[in-house]
């Protein structure tokens, strides 16, 4: 069985000239992962490619360019004329930002003097004249235009509203003396701003309006003319400015980790975890970059302190090919194998891939999950670009899906199109019959579908059986022996478990079968290896005292692991009906889709085939995929998951997290 990949801890002592073309490199092979955690917390001086890549992402951000999704293939550390490139632009924005900012702001006066202008045009007598008028008391100013027909009705017969300009932000309010301070109460809950008019003021000459209508449109088309500048701007200088922010990018997480190493005044020193297929490899690189003035030394994982007195975990990095390396995101969000123990990806692969077409058999519908993955693998889907790494468990689904549908007789949920495929594939092997599975309930298939559910019980054993034998091997690799042969998930109950199904088995085959005096004790035996799991454990590796806790804890504890071990097995095992129990159900919702739409005939009946098999695909392919994922995680996983590991996470720069 596969393991995890063999690590290795380097120690780098590179000079001060070096250190960031080292970093650079390591950062370009995404393979090394720092010992001590120093991409984590906050650097400790002022960063100057950090400020510098802010100030290109305040350009981009002005001149409306997309940011980018991953670096250009030349994207290197910032040097000296990539530095003043970039004081350059930004320059250029600024000057050009400041420019559209002074035509923006002077075109808002005007336009606001133009609308104030425009509300007293119809005023033609003095205001002066107006104010002095015994019963009247006049108020003008401003408010939101939204509010006017509401302060004219809230007013009502208080007070006369005149809007004095077309959009009604400028008003005049007319009210009796007598009644003018409920009005003014009301105009400042409507957040009523006063004007103030000069004396003797009494209307606008038109000749005014003409010449504020005039510069405004002249201010207008410049500031017009500075946005096409603008535009134009960005467009001749978007690749510049997209490669700039790369680099800079680059240069910021660089000095992130160099203000975190340990170093003197001369000399940097890193270390950290990488393959060991990689590390003479890196050793040679290193020494060509730095044209020999670096020390690098290797240490095994057993020469390592940290290692060896528990204080740090190994990290385990999981080397697969496309296909299941797709399922390892599956196994990590479960938790990471402890380094130097079997590799589950490859089973989990194959049954996740098994138990999914079992339980949705149809062959079209399966096929729509082979077009699904075709399409993320080649990226054509980009609207979900995390999901492009799963289209090879697409296409395997698809196919595991499609295969159980030509043998079941089901392809987008109609039980008739594949019947002559069924008889022709039957005929080759006997008596031609419609399809090789019959799922669909009835008094002929009860036999047959009884024999399916014994066939996925079947592969549950198998499953459990291998999470068994894993955790056996996975505890004599990391010297458990104790663990390894008692217990649960040891030898002991994994023979017991075994020797029980194989006892079912006979009884069940063999023609007047019983059970014999020697079952009982192979029985007792297996569960006595149970029972005193804790003591045995601690006695074959060394330790004392045999029960930690006493012994009337130690029995009592015993007795639980029985009734555990017992209930949990049969749980395990009988867990599995519900894969043949939801292939039943496909095959009968496929029935009644089927059966609907031709009892709707024409153009109903291929809607409700068509929205039928939509929601067959959505809906119960996700409950498909979760009840694989939790038979993965709790029939399997658990036999040998007791302990989880730290899953590599090598340095490599990002330009989006």
């Amino acid at each position: 069985m596969a393991r995890t990949a063999v690590m290795r801890l380097v120690e780098l002592m590179v000079m001060k000239e070096d250190i960031r073309r080292v970093i650079e490199y390591l950062g370009r092979k995404g393979n090394f992962e720092f010992q001590d955690g120093v991409r984590d917390g906050k650097p400790d001086s002022s960063n100057a490619y950090k400020d510098m890549f802010d100030q290109l992402q305040a350009v981009r951000s002005y001149l409306s360019v997309a940011e980018p999704e991953r670096y250009f293939d030349d994207t290197a550390l910032p040097n000296a004329d990539d530095i003043a490139d970039a004081e350059k632009l930004c320059a250029a924005v600024s000057a050009l930002r400041d420019r559209e900012t002074k035509a923006a702001d002077t075109l808002k006066r005007v336009s606001d003097t133009l609308t104030e202008t425009k509300a007293f045009a119809n005023l033609k007598v003095p205001y002066t004249e107006l104010e002095h008028l015994s019963f009247l008391t006049l108020r003008i100013g401003k408010i939101d235009p939204a509010y006017f027909e509401e302060l004219a009705f809230t007013l009502g017969s208080r007070a006369v509203v005149v809007a004095l300009g077309d959009d009604k932000s400028r008003v005049l309010v007319a009210s009796s003396k007598k009644g003018r301070f409920s009005v003014e109460t009301e105009l400042k809950n409507f957040n009523f701003v006063p004007l103030s008019v000069p004396k003797d003021f009494k209307g606008v000459p038109d000749d005014m309006i003409t010449g504020l209508e005039r510069e405004r449109n002249e201010l207008q088309s410049a500031l017009d003319e500075i946005v096409a500048e603008r535009r134009n701007f960005a467009e001749t200088h978007e690749t510049r400015l997209l490669k700039l922010l790369c680099s800079f990018s680059i240069g910021m997480q660089i000095q992130v980790v160099e203000d975190k190493l340990e170093s003197t005044q001369l000399v940097y020193r890193i270390t950290g975890w990488v393959p060991a297929a990689d590390a003479q490899g890196m050793m040679k690189d290193l020494d060509n970059l730095t044209e020999g003035r670096i020390a690098v030394r290797l240490y095994v994982p057993e020469e390592v302190p940290s290692v060896i007195n528990g204080r740090e975990k190994v990290p385990v990095k999981l080397k697969h090919g496309k296909f299941v390396g797709s399922f390892e995101r599956m196994v990590f969000s479960y938790g990471a194998p402890l380094y130097g123990t079997i590799d589950p990806t490859p089973i989990v692969a194959f049954f996740f891939t098994l138990l999914f077409g079992i339980m949705f058999g149809d062959a079209g519908q399966g096929l729509v999950f082979v077009l699904i993955g075709i399409l993320l693998t080649t990226n054509v889907i980009k609207r979900f670009p995390a999901w492009n790494k799963f289209g090879p468990i697409f296409i395997a689904i698809g196919i595991s899906s499609t295969i159980m549908g030509l043998l079941n007789g089901e392809f987008f949920a109609n039980s008739e199109v594949l019947i002559p495929f069924g008889e022709w594939l039957t005929g080759l092997f006997g008596e031609p019959r419609e399809r090789v599975l019959e799922l669909m309930p009835s008094a002929d298939t009860i036999g047959k579908m009884f024999l399916f559910f014994v066939f996925t019980m079947a592969v549950g054993f198998i499953i459990n059986s291998l999470g068994l034998i894993i955790n056996i091997i996975n505890q004599f690799s990391l010297h458990r022996p104790g663990r390894a042969l008692f217990g649960k998930t040891g030898l002991s109950g994994a023979l017991f478990f075994w020797y029980v199904i194989a006892m079912a088995i006979r009884l069940v085959v063999v023609p007047g079968a019983s059970i014999q005096w020697f079952d009982w004790v192979v029985i007792a035996v297996t569960l006595l290896g149970v029972f005193l799991a804790e003591p045995l454990e601690r006695l074959v590796e060394g330790e004392r005292p045999m029960f930690k806790d006493g012994v009337s804890t130690g029995i009592i504890v015993g007795f639980v692991e029985i009734l555990d071990t017992v209930s949990n097995y049969f749980s395990n095992t009988a867990s599995f009906l519900r894969v043949g129990a939801f292939a039943l159900a496909h095959v009968v919702l496929g029935f009644i889709i089927f059966s609907m739409s031709s009892l709707a005939g024409g153009a109903g009946g291929l809607l409700i085939t068509v929205l039928g098999n939509v929601i067959v695909i959505v809906l119960e392919g996700m409950v498909v995929a979760i009840q694989v994922i939790r038979l993965q995680y709790y029939e399997f996983f658990s036999k040998f998951f007791t302990e989880t590991g730290k899953e590599f996470r090598p340095f490599q720069f990002r330009y989006k997290e």
